[in-house]
């Protein structure tokens, strides 16, 4: 019987900010329902980190260590694959830079926002039984999901690094991958939507505007469940308000990314993802190295 891998929302927890530069593949792929999985990963984010102008920061740069907790569900909603998955980031990290023209460095350690998701394959992935699964022919998928960020993370106003972010984000995503022979691909465009900052650092109140983002990634399946992905991205949006004053940080960036997928066995697999930089024009300019585990079981499984 072929390997089974699921598509995970695996994020790094790094700073406060969310990106919109999600590009781990397979997020609409096939699975059987009834299908639990567990997923535990370890991240590092390295780079530079994004500050609105007004704060006279300078250089600033940080190292970010992340692990997440990740559970997704597979269940059938009107005759159609859905998926539901939680994750739950604990981060620690440093940085340093110049604040006012005078060094500064500090350091964080605790829970980052846990984010939620909801996906539903509307065509090309029926809800079927791990039975039916291994004569199912994956074709053209088209999926939609929303994900959201519940800010309850460790959050400070009198600090200027948190790793919560104090707000709400949802975003909404739609996508469709094809598959031809051992080679899929995919495209995605969504949108991050952010609430009000009521009470940040400096005591200021910060609006952001919307994020739009474009993802595409290229899939080769090999031989016993292996599979690589390259993945690109691009971003653009996201200009802040403070204190009713607009700031001149519209952002406008573009990211590349591989992954590795190999099995253990049949319920066992590990996962590598990479994430780079490739443009930043403004915002966050960063490496993140992720490895994780997951195990699947349930659905006669």
């Amino acid at each position: 019987m072929r390997y089974l891998t699921l598509s995970l929302v695996v994020i790094a927890a790094y700073a406060s900010t969310v990106s919109a530069q999600d590009l781990q593949p397979r997020a609409f792929s096939p699975a059987p329902v009834g299908l639990n999985t567990v997923l535990v990963g370890y991240a590092l984010s390295t780079g530079n980190g994004f500050f609105d102008q007004a704060l006279l920061i300078e250089n600033a740069k940080g190292e970010v260590h992340g692990v997440t907790a990740s559970y997704v569900r597979t269940f059938g909603m009107f005759g159609n694959l859905a998926k539901f998955s939680a994750v739950v980031p604990f981060a620690w990290g440093d940085w340093e830079g110049k604040l006012d023209g005078v060094p500064a460095s500090t350091s964080r350690k605790g829970f980052a926002d846990p984010r939620f998701q909801l996906a539903v394959n509307f065509v090309g992935a029926p809800a079927v039984t791990l039975k039916n699964f291994t004569t199912y022919s994956e074709g053209t998928i088209v999926g939609a999901s929303v994900m959201a960020v519940v800010p309850l993370g460790q959050y400070d106003p009198a600090k200027l690094i948190n790793l919560g972010s104090d707000r709400w984000a949802i975003r909404p995503r739609l996508g469709f991958s094809s598959r031809m022979r051992r080679l899929t691909l995919e495209a995605m465009a969504d949108a991050w939507f952010f609430t009000r900052i009521a009470e940040a650092y400096g005591q200021t109140t910060i609006t952001q505007a919307p994020v739009w983002a474009l993802h595409g990634n290229v899939i080769y399946s090999l031989r016993n469940g292996v599979w690589l992905g390259v993945s690109g991205g691009i971003a653009t949006g996201g200009r802040t308000t403070v204190n009713g004053v607009e700031k001149d940080n519209y952002q406008h960036n573009t990211r590349f990314a591989g992954t590795l997928a190999v099995p253990v066995n049949r319920r066992l697999s590990i996962r590598f993802f990479y994430i780079n930089s490739v443009k930043t024009a403004l915002g966050a300019d960063f490496d993140i190295y992720n490895l994780s585990l997951q195990y699947t079981w349930g659905g006669g499984f």
